[in-house]
């Protein structure tokens, strides 16, 4: 087969894989798993062949008329370039995984086979954003990825926490979507064409007229699909869902497609200085802001949640310093151990029987109760942290590399204030990354109090895919100096001065925090069992489920958060309190709005509407009483109306004849 038809095939099979386990998912209930995972699988495999094929060499270029559409044509078209060959390699190999993952993570759920479904869906439409070269197709992908959120996120919907979630990551995308959208229809106006390379050329030839205004909008959409400050409180709500539903989110599809389409029209954003300022201040806020909020999480999935939008934040940074290659491999790297880091945090709430780190502290023997979760998840929290060799080591020293370059002025693209600004807050956030790392494995891993339950291994399926995770997590930084050719031809090896701040403020904020955990824990008392168990052949979706009701028991004495971030551990635990700004500038007036025509409707609008039946029913019941039957009394009526008709006329003349 060509290369084009092979890619083709890329985000095709999942899609026909979901079609069919959505038909056959109660007549043939045993062939969905196979339906979940083979095509995903396959895909994956094509998507390696065809990178493999592209070998970071000159893109891939295909394209026919989808439909004539007057002066901006759309076409279905492939643009295939180092970036998108590899992070569709990503894509397949993290939804293959969580595929197999959730059929023993949920191997007795009722809704499986609809979840498999949308998963499958959920894959399809991110490796169409992926390969797309024409930016209306692309937005197709991007919207069936939101509406694939709603669903999966709310996939617990007995909870009115998964239903609330849902519902916020659906209506918080859409508002950072409208403005894109707009984006959108003023670049293809501008450059005449929805085609990437047509726009991509306009923008060489300085075609744009409005860069600016084309950047802030496009970046509206971002932020709310990549959970960038201020559109990032949906992400930590999200959380209600399924942790494979997590993994899928948070590594590969989703938060990953706004960045990559930042990367992928790198040039529009570099035409407008104050756009890549834009983006810069807004990666270190939200870098430095989620780091904060993570040290001062309870829930296991929010620290790992808030820990995204913080490594979003990295990615967008490099973005605001013009380096896309930067980017993509902190991008491609995250996917890996982010993806592990979830799956293995899905094993530990199955065997603590909750998803609070407080109450895990409370158990003593949990890692040994786990030991491929925990091996593998110490991998993942030593790349998270940047430590070295680890794979995140070298993406996040490409970062920094960049934002150096940018702010010494070795690099025009942006301005050095943008490199400044990203430059501080990335080496701020190493050193929280690596305490609330630190945090996160010693209260998960390093508890004492009553022994942690014994469940058994867990199913053989979600153990393995942790160490097949457990590989790139470790490796893939390695291979850095191998992958020029994919990332636009320039090293991204670390250089001595970032390598000795990166590593250096890492390796202090995980001393530190340990630190203080062990003086902590030297004075506080051995704590008792606060956690709500699981039963033991509970499977650890429904655990998961009913973890959602629990109450988190109060803090660990040993937690290192609170003394660490002291007067601000409130405020971080809370977010910062946006969801609390947001409700009071925008929820609450738009209820009072809301509340405001339902009373306009129903009082005056329905009054009228009301009225009007009820004036004509009561002339039509005096009509009625006067129909009698008898003929006296309608002559009787007839000789009374037309005496007072004639008595009204002889009043009238008289007075018009006196005047």
């Amino acid at each position: 087969m060509t290369t084009t038809t092979l890619a083709v095939l890329v985000p095709l099979l999942p899609f026909l894989g979901a079609v069919a386990g959505l038909l056959l998912g109660r007549t043939a209930p045993g062939m969905v798993r196979p339906l979940a995972v083979l095509p995903t699988f396959a895909a994956f495999v094509l998507a390696a062949v065809v990178a493999g094929r592209q070998g970071g060499g000159r893109p891939i270029v295909a394209s026919t008329e989808l439909t004539p559409t007057g002066s901006v044509p759309i076409d279905l078209a492939l643009y295939i370039d180092g970036f998108a060959a590899l992070v569709a390699v990503l894509v397949g190999l993290v939804a293959t995984c969580v595929q197999v993952y959730s059929t023993g993570y949920l191997r007795h759920d009722p809704r499986y086979p609809s979840y498999a479904a949308l998963v499958s869906l959920f894959t399809s439409a991110m490796l169409l954003v992926v390969y797309s070269g024409d930016l209306m197709v692309l937005l197709v992908g991007w919207e069936i990825m939101g509406i694939c959120s709603y669903f999966l996120v709310g996939h617990y919907w007995e909870t009115p926490e998964a239903r609330s979630a849902s519902l916020k990551a659906f209506l918080v995308t859409k508002l950072g979507d409208v403005p894109f959208l707009i984006g959108l229809f003023a670049l293809a106006t501008d450059a005449g064409t929805f085609r990437i390379t047509g726009i991509l050329g306009s923008v060489a030839t300085g075609g744009l007229d409005h860069p600016t205004l084309v950047a802030l909008l496009l970046l509206a959409g971002v932020a709310g699909k990549s959970a960038q400050f201020p559109l990032h409180t949906w992400l930590p709500d999200a959380m209600a869902g399924p942790t494979p539903v997590s993994a899928l989110i948070h590594a590969a599809t989703m938060v990953a497609a706004g960045i990559y389409f930042v990367a992928r029209l790198l040039p529009v954003f570099a035409a407008s200085a104050a756009a890549l300022t834009v983006l810069a201040v807004m990666a270190a806020v939200t870098m430095t802001g989620s780091a904060l909020a993570a040290l001062a999480q309870d829930d296991i999935k929010r620290v790992l949640a808030y820990s995204t939008i913080g490594q979003l934040g990295y990615m967008a940074g490099a973005l605001a310093v013009g380096d896309r290659g930067a980017a993509v491999f902190h991008l491609l790297s995250h996917g890996a151990f982010k993806a592990l880091l979830f799956l293995a945090a899905g094993v530990v709430i199955h065997a603590a029987g909750t998803n609070s780190l407080a109450a895990m502290s409370r158990m003593d023997g949990l890692a040994k109760r786990i030991p491929d979760a925990y091996w593998t998840m110490t991998v993942a929290l030593l790349a998270l942290a940047a430590i070295p060799p680890f794979a995140g080591f070298f993406s996040k020293e490409a970062v920094l590399v960049a934002a150096e370059h940018t702010a010494l002025g070795d690099r025009t693209v942006a301005p050095a204030g943008a490199g400044w600004i990203v430059l501080i807050a990335a080496l701020v956030t190493a050193l929280l990354t690596a305490a609330y790392a630190m945090r996160l494995w010693l209260l998960a891993f390093r508890g004492r109090g009553a022994e942690a339950p014994d469940h058994g291994r867990q199913p053989i399926t979600m153990n393995a895919v942790l160490w097949v995770l457990a590989v790139p997590s470790l490796g893939f930084g390695l291979t850095v100096a191998y992958l020029d050719d994919w990332f636009d031809g320039h090293a991204l090896t670390p250089t001595v001065t970032t390598a000795v701040l990166g590593t250096g403020v890492a390796l202090v904020g995980a001393v530190i925090t340990y630190a203080v955990w062990n003086t902590l824990r030297a004075k506080a008392p051995a704590p008792a069992l606060a956690a709500t168990v699981a039963h033991p052949d509970a499977e650890a979706g429904q655990v998961e489920a009913e973890a959602l009701h629990l109450p988190h028991p109060s803090e660990d004495p040993a937690d290192p958060g609170r003394l660490l971030l002291g007067p601000l551990h409130r405020h971080a635990a809370a977010g910062f309190h946006l969801d609390a700004v947001y409700d009071r500038l925008f929820v609450r007036p738009v209820v009072a709005a809301a509340g405001l025509v339902r009373f306009l409707d129903r009082e005056v609008v329905d009054t009228y509407v009301s009225g009007a039946g009820s004036g004509t029913k009561g002339l039509g019941w005096l009509v009625r009483r006067a129909q009698t039957g008898n003929v006296q009394t309608y002559l009787s009526v007839l000789l009374a109306g037309s005496v007072v008709l004639a008595i009204t006329a002889v009043v009238l003349a008289n007075v018009n004849a006196g005047s």
